[in-house]
Formats: structure tokens, C-alpha cells, sequence
């Protein structure tokens, strides 16, 4: 290719201004195999998506509730993956999307209390195909922002046709509070032109404290009530 690096090759493509014939060159380089890795992520995140589900059948036949809510699912976009990629001045391969990039397939497992995301997580991880990589607890250690939720970065293997292959799956736990923050928290954060930026951070930080606290005394009071009934 004429272009000095494939980094460079990919920063003109991903700004449209490649000639046909390069960016035909650039699909047939990269297209199938990329494909071929995304459908082994897909493959992955249904293959934790079951563990839950199995986990909450379970636990609905042995407990008067299921501590998980929802459990959602998604893969990264491409324009995600290059631009991580790009922030850590890698290569667009597949290799470095396997070695570089945790986060490619997601779980959320949203939970009712926080003690049910420590619960569920220590499920999943005692379960003897599944491999911890990384933990970030942002429930212990909420990031400055208040955001709170614990992360997981582990891998499960999948069965091919012709083989057994690991792939890393991350897998966030939320309680219902959580969720709903980050979610408002993005669609506020990233408005443009917002005025009093620094007045809306301490107003989005003062509300994920109270959903916090909102958390934690829901719980005491189902401990409580749970209580009364025994």
C-alpha cells in the first residue's frame, strides 16, 4: 500500500477520503477476518449471556426473588475498535484486536441490591471455565465522576467446529439505581455546548451519591422485611 502505516491508512479511511480502489484493498485485507473474530465474540458473549440465564432459572426456583433483573448484551463497533486502536497507536489487525482490546464483547447483568452483584459475580467466577483477567470494583471505588459499577474482564472458551478457542468477554454488574445514572449521566454528559459544564459534574456527582444511598437503604429495608418473615 502507498500509505506509510496502516495507521495512517486507517485515519484517511475513517475520514472518507481514500480512492475506491484503496479502501477495496483495505476490505480485503481486513474485512473477513475481522468478521471472522466478531463472530467469535458473538459466539462468547451468548455463551456468558447463558450462564446467567441459567444462574437466574436457578435461583428464581430457590429464592422468593431473582437477584438478577436484565441482562443485556453488545459488541463494540468498528469505529470503537479502530479508534481505540488508534489511541494506543496499534495496528488495525486482528491480532491486536484479540491481544489489545478487553472490552470488545459486553455483558450488563443488572442487579436489584449491590450485595446481589457480589453474589452473582462470585457465581460466575467459581464456575470452572471461566478465567479472570481483570477486576475494576467501581462500587468500592466509584471514579470521580460517581459512577459505580463493578467490571469484569474474563474469559470463557467456545467450540468451533475444529477446535476450542478462549475469547475475553467483559461483564459489567449494575444495581438498577447504577444504571439508570450512567445512562442519563451519558446522554447529559455528551450534549454539545453545554453551559456551567463544571456545575452539571458536581450536580450529576451529587446524584449518583444519593442514588447510592438510595441503594443501600433499599436494602436494609428488604433485610428488614426478610427478616420479619422468617
Amino acid at each position: 500500500m502507498p500509505l506509510k502505516t496502516k495507521n495512517e491508512h486507517l485515519e484517511k479511511l475513517l475520514i472518507s477520503q481514500l480512492p475506491k480502489q484503496e479502501v477495496k484493498e483495505w476490505l480485503q485485507e481486513f474485512s473477513a477476518p475481522f468478521k471472522e473474530l466478531i463472530a467469535y465474540y458473538r459466539c462468547a458473549m451468548m455463551e456468558v449471556a447463558t450462564k446467567f440465564n441459567v444462574l437466574s432459572e436457578e435461583l428464581s426456583l430457590e429464592y422468593d426473588r431473582n437477584p438478577i433483573e436484565t441482562v443485556k448484551s453488545r459488541i463494540k463497533s468498528i469505529e470503537s475498535i479502530t479508534d481505540k486502536l488508534l489511541r494506543k497507536n496499534l495496528e488495525l489487525t486482528v491480532e491486536n484486536i484479540e491481544k489489545y482490546i478487553y472490552d470488545v464483547a459486553g455483558i450488563r447483568v443488572i442487579c436489584a441490591f449491590p450485595a446481589d452483584i457480589y453474589a452473582i459475580s462470585n457465581a460466575l467466577l467459581r464456575q470452572d471455565d471461566v478465567r479472570l483477567i481483570e477486576v475494576k470494583d467501581y462500587i468500592k471505588n466509584p471514579k470521580p465522576n460517581g459512577y459505580r459499577s463493578l467490571h469484569l474482564i474474563i474469559e470463557i472458551p467456545i467450540f468451533l467446529h475444529d477446535e476450542k478457542r478462549y475469547m475475553k468477554v467483559e461483564v459489567q454488574f449494575r444495581t438498577i439505581s447504577m444504571d439508570w445514572w450512567a445512562s442519563l449521566e451519558h446522554k447529559i454528559k455528551y450534549k454539545k455546548d453545554v453551559a456551567h459544564h463544571n456545575l452539571i459534574e458536581k450536580e450529576l456527582l451529587e446524584c449518583a451519591e444519593i442514588a447510592s444511598d438510595l441503594d443501600e437503604r433499599m436494602e436494609q429495608i428488604y433485610k428488614y422485611v426478610s427478616t420479619e418473615k422468617e
